[in-house]
């Protein structure tokens, strides 16, 4: 369901249909992942394609799209009206697998709603995935992004409050690699889209805890995100919650700086009570 009443959002998300290209490797199955980036070229923006849509996507020829997307059609995992493509709800079993083997969502979900129920606010747990976060855990109130967010939902890092937190706890090397690969695009009007102020950015977001990132992923939405650590004082995940923001009037600034400082000590402290629930059951 989407909010009429919210400003166009600007630029839809990146396209995610073109994985990083790996090191060339004779362990590596070329066909196996041209299979998963037709899947992958799926999305909230191109939920139905044409077969033309699909090669130029996937920078595939139209004679290699088609034996892709009749396989996945033969395996369940793609239906088709004979012109259009989609995927079918077998594919959820893909990722499936993957969350139900994670514990840090289950322990998460409790304390989220809580904190939600708190400040009648949604709030998210999430993860790094390349130069992108997933969206492990979400607990809706009210909508007020344009796009629908559930787990498995991804969105560019670094236009993203938990982006900035879990890019702030990488490594020089990892970091480096990010950079390297990031399609620094902007979404709205606000967004960062330099290095050196992604960068300055992180170090503020390092010294201070937390990330707060205002209208740069959609226009009309504010952020609020700090880490979840484990007992090594590594970053695991990122929590936020997520509020309404306009633009910028007289006094807007003081109440956001007022709103930022009586969300953190909360944020703090559920991340907190999702690390201790983690180690207690000996999950990473």
């Amino acid at each position: 369901m989407i909010d009429p009443s919210m400003p166009d959002p600007g630029p839809g998300p990146v396209d995610y249909a073109h994985p990083p290209v790996p090191v060339a490797s004779d362990q590596f199955v070329q066909s196996l992942a041209r299979g998963l980036a037709v899947i992958r070229a799926f999305d909230a923006q191109h939920p139905e394609m044409t077969l033309s849509e699909v090669a130029a996507r996937t920078s595939l020829t139209r004679a290699t799209a088609r034996r892709f997307l009749h396989t996945l059609v033969g395996l369940g995992y793609v239906r088709t009206d004979g012109r259009v493509f989609a995927l079918a709800p077998l594919v959820l079993q893909l990722g499936y697998a993957y969350l139900s083997g994670q514990r840090l969502p289950e322990l998460a979900q409790p304390i989220l709603e809580e904190l939600s129920h708190r400040q009648g606010e949604s709030t998210s747990l999430a993860i790094l995935d390349g130069t992108d976060i997933v969206y492990l855990t979400r607990i809706h109130t009210r909508r007020i992004m344009t796009v629908g967010i559930s787990p498995g939902t991804r969105f560019p890092a670094h236009a993203t409050s938990m982006g900035r937190v879990l890019l702030a706890g990488l490594g020089p090397a990892e970091l480096e690699d990010y950079f390297a690969r990031a399609d620094l695009a902007p979404l709205t009007p606000r967004t960062l889209t330099s290095r050196e102020a992604i960068e300055a950015e992180l170090a503020r977001v390092r010294e201070a805890g937390y990330a707060v990132v205002d209208q740069e992923l959609e226009v009309g939405l504010r952020s609020v995100a700090v880490p979840v650590l484990g007992a090594d004082g590594r970053t695991l995940a990122a929590i936020n919650v997520a509020l309404s923001a306009r633009l910028d009037g007289a006094g807007q600034g003081e109440d956001r700086d007022a709103e930022v400082a009586r969300l953190v000590p909360e944020l703090h402290a559920a991340a907190a009570s999702i690390a201790e629930a983690a180690r207690a059951v000996g999950a990473p």
